[in-house]
């Protein structure tokens, strides 16, 4: 047992009552001080993330708001104990307490820097590139959080005295087990990277993977997930995804539009010469299309067949079905008017009597001209 002897040996019973009535103001001052400007930090961060107006000093605040008490106490400790003589072992063991303290801290104001950038990003996207950005936001966080806090971890064990080099060495040999195990959760990990980085799709584009069609809702570590149009949520790995041929339709800027017209055999020619001519004044007539082309593509089995191309300068598809249900009623309308049916199902019997032909051949079966059909 520490008799009164001993304790009075040692370096830090040398200093006098004053010198300890000092340190002990200069720590309840700073103390006083610290806790008086951390309520009024963390107001004006309040009141900065209920504007939507972005200002300088924004992040530093909220990286400042997320100070903790025991900081504060290390940091008032630490400088009331300035004034005061030690030793040597005592200044040691204090000095370590202090700097881990400090080094969880860091961490804290880190994680939350990277937080406020990323809550900064997520309200002021607005173009494709920002939602870009966004739909990486969450693989960006766990990221950097585990950097954060694996930094943090190697500089407490490194002031405790422990051999960070051959505890990082271990863990290599460790890591390499922990990934063969791991290896499926990993391809998905650094699949999510590259979507991050390569941005391939964002949320709320519209993707056709396989057979499988939905809008992007979330972009996730491990899965991303999409809302098909019946409503359910597809789940698909980032790994398997990235294998898969990925259409996004999200991209499209315009809309390459084509649809067949077929008209009766006994059309006339020279209705037949006017078709195209009509089909491209429907088409034109439509606000937000750029005509292409309209030709007498082919004669069919059972029809005059047409091709018709345009383009929607928007990539809307309900926009589509209303502009292309408006060419369709004017086409209608207008081939009634001028006399032009169209083409429907139908077949021709013919009835022969015994012995009046004993051979019927493929051409006075089906005496229409051949015709191969050509490329654009």
């Amino acid at each position: 047992m520490l008799d009164f002897q001993e304790w009075r040996d040692w370096p830090i019973a040398q200093n006098s009552a004053s010198d300890f009535l000092v340190a002990g103001g200069i720590f309840f001052a700073i103390l006083t001080v610290l806790l008086i400007l951390r309520p009024l930090i963390r107001r004006y961060a309040r009141k900065m993330r209920q504007t939507d107006r972005r200002e300088l000093l924004e992040i530093p605040v909220q990286v400042l708001s997320r100070t903790t008490f025991l900081f504060l106490l290390a940091v008032s400790t630490y400088f009331g104990l300035r004034s005061l003589e030690l030793g040597g072992s005592f200044t040691k063991v204090i000095n370590s307490i202090i700097t881990i303290t400090a080094f969880v801290q860091f961490g804290l104001w880190a994680a939350a820097a990277v937080h406020a950038w990323i809550d900064r990003r997520r309200t002021s996207a607005t173009d494709a590139a920002d939602r870009a950005a966004v739909g990486s936001l969450s693989i960006i966080s766990f990221i950097a959080g585990v950097v954060i806090w694996a930094l943090v971890l190697l500089a407490t064990l490194d002031n405790l005295g422990v051999n960070i080099t051959a505890l990082v060495a271990g863990l290599g040999i460790g890591g390499v087990a922990v990934a063969l195990a791991l290896q499926n959760v990993l391809g998905d990990l650094f699949a999510s990277l590259s979507i991050a980085l390569d941005r391939p799709f964002v949320v709320g584009d519209f993707l056709a993977v396989d057979n499988f069609l939905g809008s992007v809702e979330y972009i996730g570590i491990k899965t991303t997930r999409l809302r098909s149009l019946d409503g359910e949520q597809i789940i698909i790995s980032n790994s398997d995804l990235l294998k898969s041929r990925v259409r996004n339709y999200g991209r499209m800027s315009e809309r390459r539009v084509q649809f067949n017209t077929r008209l009766h055999y006994a059309t006339p020619v020279e209705l037949i010469e006017r078709v195209p001519r009509m089909i491209r004044e429907i088409v034109e007539s439509q606000k937000q299309t750029r005509f292409d082309r309209s030709h007498f593509l082919r004669h069919g089995d059972a029809a005059l067949e047409f091709e018709t191309v345009y383009y929607m300068l928007t990539a809307d598809y309900n926009q589509y079905m209303d502009i292309q249900q408006a060419i369709n009623l004017q086409m209608h309308r207008r081939f009634t008017e001028a006399g032009i049916d169209f083409a429907y199902p139908m077949q021709k019997l013919m009835v022969l009597r015994p012995g009046e032909h004993d051979e019927i051949t493929e051409e006075k079966l089906d005496p229409r001209p051949r015709q191969r059909a050509g490329a654009r």
